[in-house]
């Protein structure tokens, strides 16, 4: 007897799954520099404080701080007084930092092109058809 056909949830899962294991194994194929996922979340969400930032990024408050500390030593984000919170600080991304991020994205990007172009079974088409689902989800159910 066949297996039953997998459900919306089942494939949705294998979907969650197999993103997440690409996205790791492409940021260790290509050793990135510390502080990515950080200049990325500003890059998604704008300024933010060091509190939010970790929140985000699921770390400790002093973490985050620590790592923001390194950030703006490279110029890739600033932090700056909050003036709606005197005790707090905001931190955004610089022109530097989204440079950065851009040479980031863009080696995934090739990794991941590489890769299809390497699989004898996946075309240009199915890499497209993948990126549409996957914005058509983030853009409709926002998970951020």
């Amino acid at each position: 007897m066949p297996p039953p056909d997998p459900t919306d949830a089942d494939l949705a899962s294998d979907l969650v799954v197999h993103a997440a294991r690409l996205v790791r194994a492409v940021r260790r194929e290509l050793e990135l520099p510390a502080g990515i996922r950080v200049i990325s979340l500003l890059d998604e969400h704008g300024a933010l404080g060091v509190t939010q930032l970790a929140a985000a990024d699921r770390c400790s408050q002093p973490t985050m701080s620590a790592l923001v500390s390194q950030l703006v030593e490279r110029g890739w984000v600033t932090k700056a007084p909050n003036p709606d919170d005197a005790r707090g600080s905001v931190v955004a991304l610089t022109d530097a930092g989204g440079a950065e991020l851009a040479v980031v994205r863009r080696r995934h990007g090739e990794r991941i092109a590489a890769l299809v172009a390497d699989h004898p079974a996946l075309t240009t088409e199915d890499l497209a058809t993948a990126v549409a689902v996957l914005r058509g989800v983030l853009e409709k159910g926002n998970p951020s």
